[in-house]
């Protein structure tokens, strides 16, 4: 079985493109705060490059930006590939089955993803007469 799923912020806006066959593709890449911290104290962050297919990747072209907050879904893959200088590097990619948008739409689009919450007045209350129950 081979299944990941990650909460995070994007690092930098996705890259929407198409492969030559025209089928959509989008790269972007998460932060991942640990859950624990090191002997420093620290939490550290984990670095995860994202690829998405077809039309959930035309949704994360479209909506996503850097700061978002999302959560992945989806399988590890590896590859490898040489540089320019000639050297093998292996990379681990996740593709992603599922994205789900967690920056609500009226965060500003200054970098604040801070989580926007409405007061809601409390719902008033009739008093009832208990001789009216029917109970």
């Amino acid at each position: 079985m081979n299944k990941v799923i990650l909460v995070g912020n994007l690092t930098r806006d996705p890259e929407l493109s198409e492969t030559p066959s025209g089928v959509a593709v989008c790269r972007f890449a998460i932060a991942v705060t640990r859950d624990y911290a090191n002997s420093d104290g620290n939490r550290e962050t984990d670095f995860f490059n994202i690829t998405v297919w077809r039309g959930r990747a035309e949704n994360c072209g479209k909506y996503l930006k850097k700061g978002n907050k999302v959560a992945v879904v989806g399988s590890l893959q590896n590859r490898s590939y040489e540089d320019k200088d000639g050297i093998k590097r292996n990379v681990t990619d996740v593709i992603a089955n599922e994205v789900e948008f967690l920056t609500p739409r009226n965060a500003q689009s200054d970098g604040d993803v801070s989580v926007v919450t409405e007061k809601r007045a409390a719902p008033q209350l009739e008093p009832i007469d208990d001789n009216q129950l029917p109970f």
